[in-house]
């Protein structure tokens, strides 16, 4: 029987307390057959979309996401941890299970109206997919789509946080 991309994720139980079932992406990364499998459903999920840039977040946007632009021949823009960039940027404030933290996007990432799509390892509140939409907006950016290699279903983020996007997810399971 063929793999399914989920054949690649690690589950741990109990971690980091008792009652979390982890469930670990990287070693998706790790394995080559894995990482070749969710880089190309990404890609196939994004067939036919007529878009000019990829955006992925520090760090496993980037992992994710440069791949996909490179395979597809598209710009990709990184949103990173403040004072990380070294040129003048936009930055977006939003909320932690446990603080705050910010992302930083360079003001010239794009041009004004430039079509973008976001690719992230993973969906859980959204919170950090919303900062970077935010960031997109304001610069004069169009999001055509938002695509997730994981989602945890239990936070409903595609349902409230990222509602008004076209978001999509390889691979989903309940819970939090």
């Amino acid at each position: 029987m063929a793999k399914q991309l989920s054949d690649f994720v690690t589950t741990i139980p109990d971690f980091p307390k008792p009652g979390i079932m982890f469930r670990d992406i990287t070693t998706i990364i790790q394995s080559p057959e894995g990482f070749k499998m969710a880089v190309d459903q990404l890609c196939e999920r994004l067939k036919g979309l007529d878009f000019d840039y990829v955006v992925g977040s520090e760090s496993r946007g980037f992992i994710f996401g440069a791949p996909v632009a490179y395979a597809l021949g598209k710009g990709f823009v990184l949103a990173r941890k403040k004072g990380k960039l070294p040129r003048e940027c936009i930055s977006e404030t939003y909320d932690l299970e446990y603080g705050q933290a910010t992302l930083e996007m360079h003001l010239d990432s794009f041009p004004k109206g430039a079509r973008i799509v976001i690719i992230d390892d993973l969906i859980a509140t959204g919170g950090t997919t919303k900062a970077i939409c935010n960031m997109i907006e304001k610069l004069g950016g169009k999001i055509l789509k938002i695509g997730f290699v994981m989602e945890l279903e239990g936070f409903k983020a595609k349902d409230t946080v990222l509602k008004d996007y076209d978001v999509f997810s390889l691979i989903s399971y309940p819970g939090a």
